[in-house]
C-alpha cells in the first residue's frame, strides 16, 4: 500500500570469529569491522516508507543516466529529471540525446513517458518526490579562497535552498554530485534552518562510481553501492528506503551502508587512487622512452602481479574526465584546510605528473618535426577525453592544441562524437584561447580522419577510439595525402608500430624509445 511502513527480516546472528559471515539477501550491509557505523554485515531492519517518485535535479551525465536506470529498473516508481536549461531537457525528450553514452539510447526510450520524465518544471517535481538526487554541477573555483582547487558548491546550495522553500512534506535528500567531505552537514543546515515547520529532511550520500563510456553497464552491473547516512534511526531509515531502490536489480551484499563522511570521501578517494595510478604507469613511460623498455611489456608484467591487477595501467597522453583532476584538487584543498601539507603535497604531485606528460608528449612533437611547428599542419585525431564517450572535460587534446598553437602549427581536428560547437567551446574557454576568429584561422574541424590528415605534417593520436586503429583506417591512403616524411604520434598505445613503419610512416609511440634513441 501506498506509504506503508514495512520492515524487513530479522537477520541471521553475526559471527563471532573475524572471518566474514555469509552476505545475507535481506538488506543493505555495512563495513567488515564492528567499530565502524553499523556492525559487520547487519542489514537495516527498521520501518521505512518505500519510494514511489523521485526527482533528480540535474540532467548531466550523472543525473541523466543513473536517473534513467533507475526508472528502467523500477517502473512502479516515477522518476523526474529537472534542469533549468531547457535546451538540454529538449534533448532529452529527443532522439538526439545530449551525451553519447553506448546503451543509453534503449534505456531511455524504454520508460520515457511511462515513469521516466524530463522537465524544467523544478518546483512542481521537488514538491511531489519523496526522495530528491542533487546532482549538480559542482566545478573547481577559478577565483577566491581555494581558486584552482576547492570545489564551487553554489549550484548545491541553490538547489538545496530551493528544496527547503518548497517541501510541504517530509523528503530524502540525496547527495549524488561529488563534493568535499561534510557537505552533507551543510545542506542539513541549511534544510533545517529554511525548511517550513513540521517538515523533516534526511540527508544521504550515494557517490556516483560511473566509468565515462560503460556508464550504463556500470550502473547495471555496479561493484557496490555506498549510501551514507546520519547514526540515528531517522538516518538509517532514509537509508533502507533508497537501498530498497537499487535492491531492484542489486543484490543486496554489493548495497553497502556507512556513515555520511565515510561515504564522501570514499568518492575522492577512489577517484584519487585510480588516477594515481594512471600518473604512475605515464611517469614509468618516461623512463621506458629514455632506457629502451616498452612500457605495454612493463604495465603486462606489473598487472600479473595478482595484488596490482592490470586496470588503469594503460599509459597514455595523460588523464581527463571531469572527475579525476578535481577529486585530487579538491582532496589537496581539504588536507591543506586540515593542516596536513604532506599530504596535499603527495597528492598534488599526482596531477602535476599529468601536466608534465601533455608537456612531455608536446616536446616530442616539436623535436620529432625538426624542432619547429611553425606553419606545418597537424592532424589531431580525437578530442574526447576518452573513447565511447562525447565528453571533453579536461580532454589532453585541448592542451596539445594549445601547446600546438603557440608554436604557430595548423590543427587539424577530428573525432567521431564530439560535435564542432562542443570543440569550438572548449578552445575558447579561459586559459586557452578566447578570440575565436583568431583561433578558426589556426584550426579547423574535419568532417573525416582522411580529410584532417591531408596535407599534414604530423597524426596525433589524442583519443583511442577503435575507428583510429590501423584495423580500421586506411592508413596507407592516408600515408599517400600526407606531407613526407609522414609521422605519427600515438599518445594512446593502438596502433601497430612495426606495420605502419612498414608503409613509410615515422611512428613516435608513448611509452616507447623514439627513433633517435638507442635500441637495446
Amino acid at each position: 500500500m501506498d506509504g506503508a511502513y514495512k520492515t524487513m527480516d530479522e537477520p541471521p546472528p553475526l559471527s563471532t570469529t573475524m572471518v566474514a559471515p555469509k552476505i545475507t539477501k535481506e538488506g543493505p550491509v555495512s563495513p567488515a569491522q564492528n567499530h565502524l557505523s553499523r556492525p559487520l554485515y547487519e542489514p537495516i531492519n527498521i520501518p521505512h516508507k518505500p519510494v514511489r517518485k523521485i526527482c533528480c535535479i540535474g540532467a548531466g551525465y550523472v543525473g541523466g543516466p543513473t536517473s534513467a536506470v533507475i526508472a528502467l529498473k523500477n517502473p512502479h516508481i516515477q522518476v523526474t529529471i529537472v534542469d533549468l536549461n531547457a535546451g538540454r531537457i529538449a534533448a532529452w525528450n529527443s532522439d538526439d540525446l545530449p551525451i553519447y553514452e553506448p546503451g543509453l539510447d534503449e534505456v531511455v526510450r524504454a520508460c520515457r513517458g511511462r515513469n521516466l520524465f524530463f522537465s524544467t518544471d523544478v518546483d512542481k517535481a521537488i514538491l511531489e518526490s519523496d526522495l530528491i538526487f542533487v546532482s549538480v554541477n559542482t566545478p573547481t573555483k577559478y577565483t577566491g579562497v581555494g581558486a584552482g582547487y576547492a570545489a564551487d558548491l553554489g549550484y548545491v546550495e541553490a538547489a538545496t535552498r530551493q528544496i527547503a522553500k518548497l517541501a510541504t512534506s517530509d523528503k530524502i535528500v540525496v547527495e549524488k554530485s561529488t563534493v568535499p567531505c561534510r557537505t552533507a552537514q551543510s545542506m542539513r543546515t541549511i534544510l533545517e534552518a529554511n525548511g517550513s515547520p513540521g517538515v523533516h529532511f534526511d540527508i544521504l550520500s550515494n557517490p556516483e562510481f560511473l566509468a565515462e563510456g560503460t556508464a550504463v553497464s556500470d550502473l547495471f552491473t555496479p561493484d557496490r553501492v555506498l549510501i551514507g547516512s546520519l547514526n540515528t534511526e531517522s538516518g538509517h531509515a532514509a537509508a533502507a528506503s533508497l537501498a530498497d531502490v537499487y535492491a531492484s536489480w542489486v543484490p543486496r551484499g554489493q548495497i553497502i551502508t556507512m556513515n555520511l563522511w565515510s561515504s564522501e570521501l570514499s568518492k575522492l578517494a577512489a577517484n584519487a587512487l585510480l588516477a594515481q595510478r594512471i600518473s604512475s604507469i605515464n611517469a614509468l613511460s618516461a623512463i621506458c622512452e629514455a632506457t629502451g623498455a616498452d612500457i605495454d611489456e612493463v604495465s603486462f608484467a606489473c598487472g600479473l602481479d595478482s595484488r596490482i591487477g592490470s586496470k588503469f595501467l594503460k599509459a597514455s597522453v595523460g588523464f581527463g574526465g571531469s572527475c579525476f583532476q578535481k577529486d585530487i584538487l579538491n582532496l589537496v584543498y581539504l588536507s591543506e584546510s586540515l593542516h596536513l601539507p604532506e599530504v596535499a603535497q603527495y597528492w598534488r604531485q599526482v596531477v602535476e605528473m599529468n601536466d608534465f606528460q601533455k608537456r612531455r608528449f608536446t616536446s616530442r612533437v616539436i623535436s620529432s618535426l625538426f624542432h619547429t611547428l611553425t606553419g606545418k599542419k597537424i592532424a589531431v585525431f580525437g578530442f574526447a577525453f576518452k573513447k565511447d564517450t562525447g565528453d571533453t572535460r579536461e580532454s589532453p587534446a585541448i592542451t596539445l592544441i594549445k601547446n600546438f598553437r603557440a608554436e604557430k602549427a595548423n590543427v587539424s581536428v577530428y573525432d567521431p562524437k564530439v560535435e564542432e560547437s562542443q570543440i569550438w567551446m572548449d578552445l575558447t574557454e579561459p586559459g586557452v584561447i578566447d578570440d575565436l576568429p583568431a583561433l578558426q584561422k589556426q584550426v579547423t574541424v574535419a568532417r573525416s580522419a582522411y580529410e584532417a590528415a591531408a596535407d599534414a605534417h604530423a597524426i596525433v593520436i589524442c583519443t583511442e577510439w577503435d575507428v583510429f586503429k590501423d584495423t580500421s583506417l586506411d592508413y596507407e591512403r592516408i600515408y599517400e595525402s600526407m606531407r613526407k616524411p609522414a609521422f605519427i604520434f600515438d599518445g594512446r598505445l593502438i596502433l601497430n608500430q612495426e606495420r605502419l613503419k612498414a608503409m613509410g610512416y615515422q611512428v613516435e609511440t608513448i611509452g616507447r624509445p623514439g627513433r633517435k634513441e638507442i635500441e637495446f
